[in-house]
């Protein structure tokens, strides 16, 4: 008998009958003889039409009421699976996050698990319940309702496979796995049957929608094996787990973009110890994450900063830094929100050369110019226009031969 925690994605519980087929999921894999733990999202479209009757509300809403009020989508989808298993003849219970509890820090929004207590969910699988938990959801030590932002379901349910030790995490989603790259702007992409932790984890934070980089981490740091799987379909299926030998053999795993950047430079920054942390200190403040950073090379005593956010906080971002670039005596601050994230992914680039260069040759050819370059071990990211996002992922997938299996 293994333990196994499923999730299932907005789209997959979007309606009665996407219900109906997760709770038949449920039962075949609980008839299979598995203790069977699920996590929900909010019905698809749901979080996002709570989001904007706060705004009509307040355009500046008080956080903690937002995080009382948009996390109630949960509640609905967890209640009505509860239900529907009941009625089929299986003991199933619901629970909310504050119910397990899973405990969070008080960033209201964006909320970080703490610690989930598991004897609850022990004891109720022990008695053979199906325990079905609100994905997204927390609690402080205040008792106040905390959500986990976006994505935030499936770091739910990793928190909740590794303190359960549970034996899977499978994430069910309207995709059959992971691709080398967005099947929707290349029809050549091609699903992965496994790829490690770390390429997710850059895949993840590099823009790719398939798993949230937070839950990802989790399950690195406590070893969850995870599968991504389809909701419609028993086909396909990518695990991620632990790097094996056999994986370094692959250079490069994938492609992905992220349309979601806006680039910010500071003009004419004095080039002296301090400034660089009194620039960033009030994003930090605020919990804004920073992506790339590149600094010029300092001339006359001066420097400029250039570095990306979510175009979704630039508004913030251009209002605070431009308080910060006066303070510390540079120019001017410059925002280009129409420019997108290409990155390359690959755990074999750690015993591999040529990788940068055949990106750069690939962009080169098509005569895409690349505005910002970061690298690490296993990833390289680019900056480019907006506009030729779709060109550039075609053309380095296409020079890597992503398109031919492994």
């Amino acid at each position: 008998m293994a333990l196994i925690v499923q999730k299932y994605g907005g789209t997959s519980v979007a309606n009665l009958d996407r219900i109906a087929n997760v709770a038949k999921n449920v039962i075949r894999v609980k008839e299979e003889g598995n203790q069977v733990a699920v996590v929900l999202s909010a019905m698809s479209g749901e979080t996002d039409r709570l989001i904007q009757l706060a705004q009509k509300a307040a355009p500046d809403p008080d956080l903690r009421e937002y995080d009382a009020l948009i996390s109630t989508g949960e509640q609905v989808t967890v209640s009505l699976l509860a239900i529907m298993l009941n009625g089929m003849g299986y003991k199933a219970k619901s629970f909310l996050g504050f119910q397990v509890p899973v405990l969070t820090d008080r960033a209201y929004s964006k909320a970080r698990i703490q610690t989930v207590k598991k004897n609850l969910v022990l004891r109720e699988l022990k008695k053979g319940t199906i325990v079905i938990m609100a994905g997204f959801q927390g609690v402080d030590n205040e008792n106040n309702i905390t959500t986990l932002g976006r994505g935030g379901s499936d770091t739910s349910a990793v928190a909740l496979a590794a303190a359960l030790k549970a034996d899977v995490c499978d994430i069910y989603t309207d995709v059959d796995g992971v691709y080398t790259t967005d099947p929707n702007i290349y029809d050549k992409a091609r699903r992965l049957d496994h790829i490690t932790y770390d390429e997710m984890l850059e895949m993840a934070r590099a823009g790719a929608k398939v798993l949230a980089p937070r839950s990802v981490e989790l399950a690195k740091n406590y070893n969850v094996p995870v599968y991504v799987k389809s909701s419609f379909s028993s086909e396909g299926g990518t695990l991620v787990t632990k790097e094996t030998k056999n994986m370094e053999k692959e250079i490069v795993s994938g492609v992905t973009y992220d349309r979601d950047q806006a680039k910010v430079t500071v003009i004419h920054v004095p080039d002296r110890p301090g400034i660089a942390a009194q620039i960033f200190a009030p994003l930090a403040k605020n919990n804004i994450m920073v992506d790339m950073i590149i600094q010029n090379v300092s001339i006359h005593g001066f420097t400029d900063l250039t570095f990306t956010v979510s175009k979704k906080e630039v508004n913030e971002v251009k209002r605070l830094i431009t308080r910060a670039a006066k303070d510390v005596g540079a120019d001017k601050v410059e925002v280009d929100d129409n420019v997108a994230k290409v990155s390359v992914i690959g755990v074999g680039m750690i015993s591999h050369s040529g990788v940068a260069a055949k990106i750069f040759e690939a962009l080169f050819k098509e005569n895409i110019n690349i505005m910002m370059i970061s690298t690490s071990e296993i990833k390289v990211s680019c900056i480019v226009e907006a506009k030729y996002t779709q060109l550039a992922v075609t053309a380095i997938h296409e020079a890597f031969g992503l398109d031919r299996g492994r």
